[in-house]
């Protein structure tokens, strides 16, 4: 059986919730273990904080748990709106948020049909933020990753992204992502799992060593902030 079998097009709907509960097993202890200060770090996120990318977090998944999906919602502008409703909150309070969040959401994601399996995906990359402003080594990877890369794939392919061939450090059989079925030759990707992940983030590329062809860097990027 290739990858390609078994990151095929059908969705698993616990895929998310899973990717969720394991990033709130590994990311929620560190969070309870580090001082408000590191809390006013800056992150990869242009003017964010690790407060302001918690908070998002938080209020996003809070958002999904409760059905609460008006106009606009996720937008850049609803997102500061999010934050700014936080800011008399304390940061245990939004880590007690976000917790409760991730523990929950998973079960609503995958009773949603795939509309909100990037909720889940987003969540992670940004723990990895979070892990990144720390100093953390393995920012983009931890346990989190088995889970992350099919959710990922599946995803690219629904969106039609980009057709990706990724030769991956971390796996034995190569990675297939976005739209194969088009005119478009897939590109190559060589290199390991966290930078391919910074990569559909746009997150920065700083220290990393890998080989793209057939695409551009941006062309890769499906989440932006």
């Amino acid at each position: 059986m290739t990858i390609a079998d078994r990151y095929d097009d059908a969705r698993d709907p616990e895929l998310p919730g899973r990717l969720l509960s394991t990033e709130r097993d590994a990311l929620i202890p560190l969070l309870r273990a580090r001082p408000d200060g590191d809390f006013a770090l800056r992150t990869a996120c242009p003017g964010w904080t690790v407060r302001h990318v918690l908070a998002h977090c938080a209020a996003a998944l809070t958002r999904v748990v409760e059905s609460r999906f008006e106009k606009g919602v996720f937008s850049p502008e609803a997102n500061e709106r999010d934050i700014a409703e936080r800011g008399d909150w304390t940061n245990t309070q939004i880590v007690d948020e976000l917790e409760r969040g991730m523990a929950e959401a998973g079960a609503v994601i995958a009773k949603a049909g795939g509309a909100l399996d990037q909720v889940a995906l987003g969540e992670w990359v940004h723990a990895g933020d979070v892990r990144e402003a720390f100093g953390e080594p393995g920012a983009y990877g931890g346990g989190g990753l088995a889970h992350a890369l099919p959710l990922l794939a599946h995803i690219s392919r629904e969106v039609r992204h980009v057709p990706l061939h990724a030769d991956l450090d971390d796996l034995d059989e190569p990675l297939l992502l976005g739209d194969a079925a088009g005119d478009r030759t897939p590109a190559r990707y060589i290199g390991d799992a966290p930078t391919l992940v910074r990569l559909y983030a746009g997150r920065p590329l700083v220290g990393t060593r890998y080989e793209l062809a057939g695409a551009g860097e941006a062309e890769l990027n499906i989440f932006g902030r």
